[in-house]
């Protein structure tokens, strides 16, 4: 075994998460990994099973599908791959995470070469917030990528994409196509077929007011901090004052309502 591989071998021996830096083309150690309990996220129970079910299934060595979770802005998609990492790497230490910057899609197959060899280990490449403006080189060889190029999809790797757009492409984009293409099928199919490599679709929509506040209650309850009708009307408040109801003013309003408190949230 060659000496990179071996610095290689011990990290994965070491840790459980890591950010590739696409500089030096390597892996970076990730001390400890920035997430939430998944029992904190409320309102997302069908999109936790799916999602769930199939990292546990892929973490015990079988076939599973690449998942793109895509919806609305701060409802939990990235906190959500997070949390089941978490979960199931407290069961199963073979299962490493690794972020991609959506800037360094190009190294995928850089990482497939030097990751694919370590059999031992099940690895979740995570790349957030993708989506592209036109179809250019980088939406080209992530297709490629994922619809199996001369370099294969090594078995022990998984693609977890988080994007605000089901087809990774700006919906007037497609819409124009439509209208002005002269093969519209095709031109049309070119810009959607990306999105059709991923096996999972777990879509994220805008909470009700009720899950809204499940979620704020779930937080007070798990930092100890007090709920009543007024929590409830300031909570209502804070979302109508943001124009959103999600996973992410929730926890804004926590952390201001904790703050006035002169409460100290551990997590």
């Amino acid at each position: 075994m060659f000496l990179k591989d071996l610095l290689i071998k011990n990290q994965l021996s070491k840790y459980d998460s890591f950010i590739w830096d696409s500089k030096v083309k390597k892996i970076k150690n990730i001390q400890s990994l920035n997430f939430i309990d998944i029992n904190l996220l409320v309102g997302i129970d069908r999109q936790k099973k799916i999602l769930l079910d199939n990292t546990n299934n892929f973490a015990n060595g079988n076939f599973t599908n690449n998942a793109l979770l895509w919806g609305s802005r701060g409802n939990g998609k990235s906190s959500l791959i997070k949390s089941v990492f978490d979960r199931v790497n407290k069961n199963n230490k073979k299962l490493k995470l690794i972020q991609i910057n959506k800037n360094n899609i190009f190294d995928i197959e850089i990482i497939y070469e030097k990751l694919g060899k370590f059999k031992k280990y099940n690895f979740i490449l995570f790349i957030d917030d993708l989506s592209f403006e036109k179809i250019d080189s980088d939406y080209k060889i992530i297709k490629s990528t994922l619809d199996g190029s001369i370099q294969n999809q090594p078995t022990n790797i998984i693609l977890y994409v988080t994007s605000n757009r089901r087809h990774l492409m700006p919906r007037d984009m497609i819409d124009n196509e439509r209208s002005s293409a002269i093969h519209t099928d095709e031109s049309v199919e070119e810009k959607i077929s990306l999105s059709d490599r991923f096996g999972l679709w777990i879509g994220f929509h805008n909470l009700s007011q009720d899950d809204f506040i499940k979620i704020i209650e779930k937080y007070c309850e798990e930092f100890k901090l007090e709920y009543n009708q007024n929590t409830n009307k300031e909570a209502i408040r804070w979302s109508l004052q943001r124009g959103n109801r999600t996973g992410r003013t929730a926890w804004q309003f926590i952390l201001n309502y904790a703050a006035n408190k002169n409460k100290k949230i551990n997590f």
